[in-house]
């Protein structure tokens, strides 16, 4: 409503005026043809003295040119426009009935922060929900790999039934869980919006996807041939390389239990470790900090716990086939299961760098 040279002030003042861009009066805004308000609208940051027409008007040019908008009015005349918007939005305290029926939100304290706040809460929310989403098929597409993979070669299952009933409930579960308390990256306010058409699993998650999956299979796998070799000499047979184990014929005869119970907690540790560092898309885990979430902790050191349990508490080894590992089969254990984690790390500074060329 302000004539053009009082909204232009206002508008540098607060920063919403962009440099070489324009302000466009109502009047003006008559002259122009749809197609031609459609080119305005994107490089026009401010419209005064306009009618509630030229409301509807910019709302139609807007959408047209695939923008997601939001109008915010109180009076009867911003209906029609709060109606036509993606988002209409009216005030709780000034904004008339007509006005606060039509709107998908109303702001009951007419303050602006609120919608700041809204928005940065529905960022944490959908990112969360794709760390969730993300953290999981990862692992289990991961695990998908080393059970196929240890099939195709003709060596014994490394994860039992019941292991991989362990891992999903409990040990891929509580993580997952702690993931939606997040509180969010620091500069999740910072971020162009993202494309409106855009799946939740996008190309930066694919490419997560077959990072992780190669990381956690090879690691896994890793620590299962090792484990092979070791139940091998144990039991009396010489084993020169990995195309001795690959060509070794009588399996049936020969416990694995060591090799499982490697298979099982390097698998197991490398989704824990790894839940830390999938606690943000982009941002480094140090940046974050190991002690931010609680909720985190929480589920980590549960999930240790219960891992401990399994392969020490004598009752349930026969259970989940697994056996008391030595310090060296732990050192074993966690070097593998660091590599998802660091390969994770390795992956968000790709992207970083990425985003910061483009």
């Amino acid at each position: 409503g302000d004539y053009p040279n009082t909204a232009r002030a206002i508008a540098e003042t607060i920063g919403l005026l962009e440099p070489g861009h324009h302000v466009m009066t109502g009047a003006q805004l008559n002259e122009l043809d749809d197609a031609a308000l459609r080119r305005e609208v994107q490089v026009t940051d401010v419209f005064a003295r306009v009618s509630p027409e030229h409301k509807m008007r910019i709302v139609d040019a807007l959408r047209a040119n695939d923008e997601v908008v939001a109008m915010t009015g109180d009076g009867v005349n911003d209906a029609p426009a709060i109606k036509a918007s993606d988002i209409g939005v009216a005030m709780g305290i000034t904004g008339t009935d007509v006005a606060k029926e039509t709107a998908d939100m109303v702001l009951t304290d007419d303050n602006y922060a609120s919608i700041v706040s809204a928005v940065e809460q529905g960022r944490i929310i959908y990112a969360n929900i794709r760390k969730f989403v993300f953290f999981l098929l990862s692992s289990n597409v991961a695990e998908i790999m080393i059970i196929f993979l240890a099939t195709l070669a003709g060596v014994p299952t490394p994860l039992t039934a019941i292991q991989l009933l362990w891992l999903n409930l409990l040990t891929d579960g509580a993580p997952a869980l702690a993931l939606a308390m997040e509180k969010g990256d620091p500069d999740v306010m910072e971020r162009k919006p993202r494309p409106k058409k855009e799946p939740i699993i996008n190309s930066s998650m694919r490419l997560g996807i077959i990072i992780q999956t190669i990381t956690q299979t090879f690691a896994t796998l890793g620590a299962f041939y090792i484990g092979l070799v070791m139940d091998l000499e144990a039991q009396g047979y010489a084993m020169a390389g990995l195309g001795d184990v690959l060509r070794f014929g009588e399996w049936g005869s020969v416990d694995v239990k060591t090799a499982s119970t490697m298979a099982f907690m390097t698998l197991s540790l490398c989704e824990l470790l790894r839940a830390f560092t999938v606690r943000s898309e982009r941002a480094s885990i140090f940046r974050l900090g190991f002690f931010s979430n609680k909720w985190m902790l929480y589920a980590v050191g549960f999930s240790i716990l219960l891992l401990v349990l399994v392969v020490k508490v004598p009752f349930l080894q026969p259970i989940f086939n697994t056996h008391d590992p030595s310090l060296n089969e732990w050192a074993l254990v966690i070097g593998l299961a660091l590599i998802p984690a660091v390969s994770e790390e390795l992956t968000k500074a790709f992207l970083r760098w990425k985003e910061r060329r483009q």
